[in-house]
């Protein structure tokens, strides 16, 4: 049966380019860890608007805290905020929020990048589990952008099928079709952070559609790839859900003949951020765990930087 596109593809009419409230911040938990114990809990209780680059006052309360002993006031005080941005990088990722949606440093730098987009949107891509969704939410947070999720909006006009069953009973042609349907309604949008499916890259016609905003590729290590989704199986991965043997095993093995067919599909996109660059920067050794947050902040200076061309 030949492919076709859904005539009942649309774009639900929640989809908006207004831009959301941006709600005021709350209180922030840090932690340095250092032989495995929590040393340092510094709940933010006064921060002002950064007007230049990461530069501002911070009121911190510094209290120390260990496995065995309650937290203890330190000190509290006024500080100087003058951080470059690897040190914005590394301090996002070892905050845990509490009723804030994103921290100051994310804001701050979301403000001096989006006048320069001139509302144009930004579309992630990468391999499946690279964290398109989790990061794009961040960055539409961020920016005041809406979101959107590809697979979702196929999802929504294949009759809430999920994509494993458009798969199963359809083939992947007919979702490869609607795919390109909606990238190419998408295109015509502004202000809007795309999470686009795994496989969009291999299609030209993909490409044409995403130049008229900024793509951006999520590089992730095939070995955290297969890690992460070995942790909530495959079942919602299609292209990963059959063959015999150890779920990891077979799980890398498949990612790689993937990443063979696409890799250089990726390389096409106009920023990239790498997350094994950023934990040898940060002294980390799992690229889990850098937060979304982070890679947010990572995606938001590398826009900067191709702006800047």
């Amino acid at each position: 049966m030949e492919a076709r596109v859904s005539s009942g593809l649309q774009l639900p009419n929640w989809v908006s380019t207004e831009k959301t409230a941006r709600k005021p911040s709350g209180s922030l938990q840090l932690f340095r860890k250092y032989g495995g114990q929590r040393l340092y809990h510094m709940p933010v209780t006064r921060c002002s608007r950064a007007k230049e680059r990461f530069h501002g006052f911070v009121a911190l309360k510094v209290s120390c805290v260990s496995e065995n002993h309650k937290a203890s006031v330190l000190e509290s005080q006024s500080s100087p905020a003058f951080l470059d941005e690897s040190e914005i990088i590394k301090a996002s990722s070892c905050i845990s929020f509490t009723n804030v949606r994103m921290h100051e440093a994310t804001l701050s730098k979301a403000e001096e990048v989006e006048p320069n987009l001139d509302g144009r949107s930004l579309y992630l891509v990468g391999m499946m589990g690279s964290g398109k969704t989790t990061v794009g939410r961040v960055l539409s947070e961020a920016l005041r952008y809406s979101f959107l999720d590809c697979d979702a909006l196929i999802e929504d006009a294949v009759g809430g099928s999920t994509v494993a069953d458009i798969f199963k009973i359809h083939g992947e042609s007919f979702f490869r079709d609607n795919e390109t349907e909606v990238l190419k309604k998408l295109s015509s949008m502004h202000q809007l952070v795309v999470s686009t499916g795994g496989g969009a890259v291999v299609r030209p016609v993909n490409w044409r559609h995403m130049r008229k905003g900024i793509s951006i590729w999520l590089d992730v290590p095939l070995e955290a790839l297969a890690r992460r989704i070995v942790a909530v199986g495959t079942g919602s991965r299609p292209l990963l859900n059959h063959g015999d043997g150890d779920p990891y095993t077979k799980t890398m093995k498949l990612l790689s003949t993937l990443f063979e067919h696409r890799g250089e599909a990726y390389a096409n996109a106009d920023v990239r951020v790498s997350l094994e660059n950023m934990a040898a920067k940060l002294g980390y050794e799992d690229v889990s765990d850098i937060s979304p947050t982070a890679i947010a902040i990572e995606a938001l200076i590398q826009i900067e930087h191709f702006l800047m061309r």
